[in-house]
């Protein structure tokens, strides 16, 4: 089925493309895709280096006539992120991501497709294998973990690069130059409980929610998609008393917008005819509120006696429900700057219930710190008041435009005259390795294109051909007019 994408245009870039996706690369299993990209640069004769976090680097030398430009140094992510849905069978730790051809979309089997962000790493790759474009001295940057911490970006050290220009390929629409973007931190909390036996008598179910179309945490947290965790939680404080919790299980990564959820109950079947009338009058209030933008939703309540042995208390249950309902999600703060651009966001992205323990992840985003804080500090008050243990990890600055940018001059007159129309500079809400990389290379201009991808971190991502096919025409002309020295 890869040969479909192989025979695509250009060739140069998709068949790099299937290269790649044919290594499995998830966050914090980055070894094979590193061994992948070092025996490529190896392959063509040019000079490979890989640091002490996993990062790769690879220089080629300027073509001719081309000696007097800036260094341009090239950088996108290898790691891709690694979610299915609940009816795929796929291993990501084994397997290459399956990738059909949809009309102008190329889609994969029920999985990520690792658009985000191989196809910047294939632009590169095919800018590096090339014998006839014509190009700066080039860098190229293929940093590693960049969805579960970036911390291939935090390790890099100073000195190592020498480029003048960044081009991060890791935007997601064809007609946007990224010149700016938001910080963020993981904010977790635990806590244990004794369980209780499953009383006498009572019958065991499953309540789930599926359906949802799930995304970015960043990119797409202003739509108002479905977070699961948030509406499992509403399913469970509409039943109350009437039900007790064993497990709960929603979620998945911090950067997802939780598609999926569920939680194993027991009750006492008396009950059975009331909880029923509950969960149709609660999943109906959910398709009313949703069938515009999650037309699959579904909420399914069903026998399951694999689990439910061992039951939460029921004061433990609703301090717990309690906590949820309180955590604010999704966007907190419009930026008052910038037109349209989430200043401040969180995504409650795991909720996991059992075996007498609790946890909760959360992934707070914001291109202003004091704003970033603010939420955090709102979410441990809720946490500490529950008396739950609060962790913070994970935290990475954001990356201040930069409106003076001598790149962004000539990236803004280039796409103008390619497309006869501006292009969208702006700053993005989600997480960019810039911020991080500016710290230790502080005069590097930097800027973020890329070819258009919808669904990130969902199974329902894609990539467009046509955009891929326009991206590339661009990204070509950029190196061609890179400045001189």
């Amino acid at each position: 089925m890869n040969e479909a994408i192989r025979a695509l245009e250009p060739a140069e870039v998709w068949n790099r493309f299937a290269d790649l996706n044919a290594v499995p690369r998830p966050s914090k299993k980055e070894e094979r895709v590193i061994d992948f990209m070092v025996q490529f640069g190896k392959q063509l004769g040019l000079s490979t280096e890989v640091d002490k976090s996993g990062n790769v680097l690879i220089r080629k030398p300027a073509t001719v006539g081309m000696q007097d430009r800036k260094t341009v140094v090239m950088q996108a992510h290898l790691d891709m992120v690694h979610q299915k849905n609940a009816d795929t069978d796929f291993d990501f730790d084994t397997q290459g991501i399956a990738m059909y051809v949809d009309g102008d979309w190329v889609r994969a089997k029920g999985t990520t497709l690792g658009a985000d962000n191989g196809l910047g790493v294939a632009c590169i790759m095919a800018v590096l294998a090339s014998k006839n474009l014509s190009h700066p001295a080039i860098e190229a940057l293929f940093t590693i973990d960049e969805e579960t911490g970036m911390t291939g970006a935090l390790g890099l050290e100073g000195g190592w690069l020498t480029g003048d220009i960044l081009l991060n390929l890791d935007t997601e629409e064809d007609d946007e130059i990224g010149v700016g973007c938001a910080g963020g931190i993981d904010v977790s909390a635990h806590a244990k409980y004794n369980e209780e036996p499953l009383p006498a008598g009572f019958v065991r179910a499953c309540l789930t929610i599926k359906g949802l179309q799930g995304g970015h945490s960043g990119m797409d947290i202003h739509k108002g998609l479905g977070n699961a965790n948030k509406l499992m939680n509403r399913c469970l404080i509409a039943l109350g008393d009437k039900i007790r919790i064993a497990r709960i299980d929603g979620g998945g990564l911090r950067n997802a917008i939780p598609r999926e959820s569920r939680a194993w109950v027991a009750f006492d079947p008396s009950s059975t005819a009331e909880i029923t009338q509950v969960i149709d009058e609660i999943s109906q209030a959910l398709i009313d509120e949703y069938h515009l933008i999650e037309p699959d939703l579904q909420l399914l309540f069903e026998e399951d006696t694999t689990e439910a042995d061992q039951l939460m208390p029921f004061e433990n249950q609703q301090t717990l429900l309690s906590v949820i309902e309180a955590l604010h999600n999704g966007v907190y703060r419009m930026s008052p700057a910038i037109a349209d651009l989430v200043e401040t966001s969180n995504n409650l992205a795991r909720v996991q219930v059992g075996n007498g323990e609790i946890r909760m992840d959360c992934l707070t985003r914001s291109s202003v710190e004091t704003s970033k804080q603010d939420l955090v500090n709102s979410l441990k008050a809720v946490f500490d008041l529950a008396g739950y243990q609060v962790e913070f990890s994970g935290e990475y600055p954001g990356w201040a435009p930069n409106m003076d940018s001598a790149i962004l001059k000539v990236l803004d007159d280039l796409y103008k005259e390619i497309n006869g129309k501006p292009a969208h500079v702006a700053a993005c809400h989600a997480g960019l390795e810039c911020g991080i990389l500016g710290r230790n290379y502080p005069g590097m201009d930097m800027i973020s294109i890329g070819p258009t991808i919808r669904g990130a971190h969902s199974p329902d991502e894609r990539a467009s051909i046509s955009s891929l096919q326009k991206f590339w025409v661009f990204l070509k002309r950029a190196l061609e007019e890179t400045p001189k020295q």
